[in-house]
């Protein structure tokens, strides 16, 4: 029986076969994104189903300890959000809130990360997913010990949530080397930064280690998810949350 051409490929040139094969899911993404944008003339439900289209992708290649869905944040004060394109969140330790249908309330202590799927990337959207990252961030997140065995975990730190833009391409001509990009990034900052984008046309970037790390070429797709794995791992695992926090605000409604 001979080989099929994918698994002659692996077999001669394991590197090529990998960017290839990541390419075309990428491309596959692409094409999804478009057929959307062309066939579906009410643009709230393009972005819908582009949102869908991603958040599958990142369901495939993030460990089942994530859920990754919209959602809006909320915290033990009865604060809520602004509604989340993607909201990457623990899936092992928290549960989701009053979950209707297609809606759900992620508590702001699960919350890993927080994606906008968008047209382009530009200064209104970066501007725009900016103040939607910061609408999580500003909500109050409880850490309490952990009992076990021998004693007592103690609380763990919060971690800052990590926020980012995803689009089919950039509205810059020079790209994400644009000094214009890069200027309209830098003046998002505190509860506005942005960690990490790409653009399927024109590459992704991060400010993962502090310093802008921007990546062109085939690809970018699937670098940006790697990147974004490994910063979601070395976060570990969310704090534990004070039910009692939450407990509180329902015992003291007026009766």
């Amino acid at each position: 029986m001979s080989k099929n051409r994918a698994k002659k490929e692996s077999m001669s040139d394991g590197a090529s076969f990998l960017r290839n094969a990541f390419a075309a899911e990428e491309q596959v993404l692409a094409l999804e994104i478009s057929l959307a944008s062309a066939s579906i003339p009410h643009s709230g439900t393009a972005g819908s189903i582009n949102e869908k289209h991603f958040i599958d992708l990142l369901r495939r290649y993030l460990p089942k300890r994530y859920e990754v869905d919209s959602a809006t944040v909320i915290d033990s004060e009865g604060r809520t959000s602004h509604q989340i394109d993607v909201v990457i969140f623990d899936n092992q330790y928290t549960p989701t809130l009053l979950d209707q249908k297609n809606h759900r309330f992620v508590p702001a202590e699960a919350v890993y990360a927080v994606l906008e799927v968008k047209p382009t990337i530009d200064k209104e959207y970066l501007e725009y997913a900016g103040h939607k990252a910061e609408s999580v961030r500003l909500l109050r997140r409880t850490s309490v010990p952990i009992r076990h065995a021998g004693g007592e975990f103690p609380a763990k730190p919060i971690f800052p949530i990590i926020a980012g833009i995803v689009a089919p391409a950039v509205n810059w001509s020079e790209g994400l080397n644009s000094e214009a990009f890069q200027k309209v990034l830098s003046t998002l900052s505190n509860g506005t930064r942005i960690d990490c984008g790409v653009g399927l046309n024109a590459g992704a970037f991060d400010l993962y280690n502090d310093t802008l790390l921007v990546r062109g070429g085939d690809n970018s797709l699937i670098y940006f998810v790697f990147r974004l794995l490994q910063q979601l791992q070395s976060m570990g695992t969310v704090p534990a949350v004070d039910w009692n926090s939450y407990a509180t605000v329902l015992s003291n409604v007026d009766s």
